[in-house]
């Protein structure tokens, strides 16, 4: 079922497209305006998920009403009709933001496709809205502790820039968290973010993962392959556990970084990217440098800025915070209503040595709500926290 508002001041015009809506869908729920004064009230009055608006109307025209419902939500399709419009209208329609613009009196085939892939269009932008609020909310940085309060300062700073940023902190802190706020409040978010975890990809592969190969580069090369390079042109490219990145690696990395080019395995063409590199890790490069497992010149490209996210344990206080979120979270997942938990709970879990940090702590809570009652209670933390 679709909701559907009809802007028309002809009854006779306004009737037959009613007709043909309803039999392209009797559940599509239509409602009618005359002019354009009560055009604009009922477009401010519900969620539309498809318009149709004449242009020669009392009161206020359509293309003043199209300008205002765009003002509103330019995400709703509006579909155009006119017995007196030319070309120029058409296009004028077009560029102020209509779906289509349609002569009167409507071919019938056309309008019907028009209005089918409107309402796809339409459920698609919804669909798109819907997957990005869900990744918004999954990389949400949950805490007002000092550490954390520095932190989102310092985001909010280096964000805008191109700066390339290191991120340092222990397993489980949420590294990448602070990689995708870094993105999502910089001017390449528009563009893609691509993550590539160098620890869970092995040595003689990381390359092509990295810069792409040609067909038959090596065993198995098929066919060619772009690289994460070249997929993240324009956006970001987040190098997660950069420490455990093989030297030869580094090298080529280093090259990139420097040329702005990449040459796919197997090729002899070098490939321009732009690109902006987010790296993360958890060991200390300084000391590898030292010991010779980690480029000191790739080590200074990476880090013009070096950011440290502190482990749970630095920052008990938000373990609250953490708690409420995750069990929301996770009562989201199951499809039930979240726990709460006892002030003494929260006390105990504040005290543990959370040494896997929030990614320990997720776990812990998801455990909690599947085995304690609710309220979760301090001995339910004491029974079943460090099973």
């Amino acid at each position: 079922m679709s909701r559907i508002l009809l802007i028309e001041d002809e009854v006779a015009i306004r009737r037959v497209l009613k007709k043909i809506l309803l039999e392209e869908d009797p559940n599509n729920d239509i409602h009618e305006a005359e002019d354009g004064k009560s055009a604009v009230e009922l477009f401010g009055e519900g969620n539309w998920d498809l318009v149709f608006c004449d242009i020669k109307m009392p009161h206020k025209d359509g293309v003043e009403v199209l300008e205002h419902m765009m003002s509103i939500n330019a995400d709703v399709p509006v579909i155009m009709i006119s017995g007196h419009g030319d070309i120029n209208t058409a296009v004028d329609c077009l560029k102020k933001g209509a779906y289509d613009y349609l002569p009167k009196p409507p071919d019938l085939n056309r309008l019907l496709s028009t209005v089918r892939n409107a309402l796809t269009q339409k459920e698609l932008v919804t669909e798109v809205k819907t997957l990005k609020k869900r990744v918004s909310k999954k990389y949400k940085m949950i805490g007002e502790s000092d550490g954390m309060n520095e932190l989102r300062d310092i985001i909010s700073k280096v964000a805008p820039s191109e700066a390339r940023v290191l991120i340092t902190g222990p397993n489980g802190s949420g590294k990448e968290l602070v990689a995708h706020q870094i993105h999502e409040q910089s001017e390449r978010r528009k563009n893609p973010m691509i993550e590539v975890n160098c620890a869970a990809i092995p040595a003689e592969l990381i390359e092509s993962e990295l810069f792409g190969h040609k067909k038959g580069a090596f065993t198995g090369a098929q066919k060619d392959r772009k690289g994460k390079f070249e997929l993240a042109h324009g956006g970001t490219l987040f190098l997660d556990e950069i420490g455990d990145m093989s030297l030869g690696a580094q090298a080529k990395v280093l090259r990139a970084l420097q040329e702005h080019k990449i040459t796919p395995v197997g090729g002899d063409k070098s490939i321009k990217v732009d690109v902006r590199v987010l790296a993360a890790t958890n060991k200390n490069l300084r000391k590898m440098i030292e010991e010779g497992k980690f480029r000191e010149d790739l080590f200074h490209r990476l880090g013009v800025i070096i950011m440290k996210v502190p482990g749970l344990n630095e920052r008990r206080g938000d373990v609250p915070l953490l708690a409420d979120h995750f069990l929301k979270s996770i009562a989201e997942e199951y499809g039930v209503s979240p726990k709460g938990i006892d002030n003494d709970a929260i006390s105990v879990l504040q005290d543990y040595d959370w040494t896997g940090n929030i990614r320990e702590f997720r776990n812990v809570m998801e455990r909690l709500h599947i085995l304690s009652g609710n309220p979760i209670s301090k001995s339910c933390v004491d029974k079943f926290a460090r099973k």
